[in-house]
């Protein structure tokens, strides 16, 4: 599965958000505080960050300004606080966070929040070939998940937006493979390399759904959970 940072100050955070997160498969570090962070990001790489907003030393925001200064911003940030305010969410997604949760975090929210940022971050990852097709991400706009006067349920729209565009001076049987290939990447990188659930998304059988993808040279070990 993935590896995911949490970044919190309290303890009985740490333990629960690591103890849920375990449960589904993820290995998880944890750090209590931004010097951990920093050191926790550099070493482990990970591929999606918890990260409290009110912290000892640092505040998770500044911390998040450093990142995205430095060019360490490569990963989904999700941002939680019990106390912030809506112009402190808004100022979070406005330099990179992907998302805000309100403590205390319910189960659904927590794994809908990362569920959505494993995704983006795996298309992100994705690497296609520059002469043929690109991808650029419909950024939606902040949302901030169980604020005051917000709705409830801002996470449901945060999967992948791709749009595509294809050399149009090639056979079409070319082109046609090449849109096919980049769709299939896409589902396969949504559901993190579950067969069973792009073979739904798609209306292919499975084993049509395999055949189709060893047609078109698609890298199924790139796409399948660590």
């Amino acid at each position: 599965m993935a590896n995911i940072l949490v970044v919190d100050d309290e303890l009985g955070i740490r333990d629960l958000l690591c103890e849920i997160l375990n449960d589904e498969g993820h290995t998880v570090e944890v750090a209590e505080n931004a010097a951990q962070a920093r050191a926790a990001r550099q070493r482990e790489r990970p591929d999606l960050v918890l990260l409290d907003i009110w912290m000892p030393d640092t505040d998770g925001v500044t911390l998040l300004k450093e990142w995205s200064a430095t060019g360490a911003l490569t990963m989904p940030v999700i941002m939680m606080s019990g106390h912030a305010t809506i112009d402190t969410a808004v100022e979070a997604t406005r330099i990179g966070a992907l998302a805000f949760l309100e403590k205390p975090i319910t189960l659904q929210k927590l794994l809908k929040a990362v569920e959505h940022g494993l995704a983006r971050g795996s298309l992100r990852k994705l690497t296609l070939p520059p002469s043929s097709q690109t991808y650029s991400r419909a950024e939606s706009p902040p949302k901030v998940a169980g604020m005051p006067g917000a709705a409830q349920d801002t996470l449901a729209d945060l999967s992948p937006q791709p749009t595509q565009s294809f050399m149009l001076d090639k056979p079409l049987r070319e082109g046609r493979d090449e849109y096919e290939k980049a769709y299939f990447e896409f589902h396969l990188a949504k559901e993190n390399g579950s067969m069973t659930r792009v073979a739904e998304k798609t209306g292919l059988e499975r084993t049509h759904l395999y055949r189709k993808l060893k047609q078109l040279g698609v890298n199924l070990s790139r796409t399948k959970r660590s």
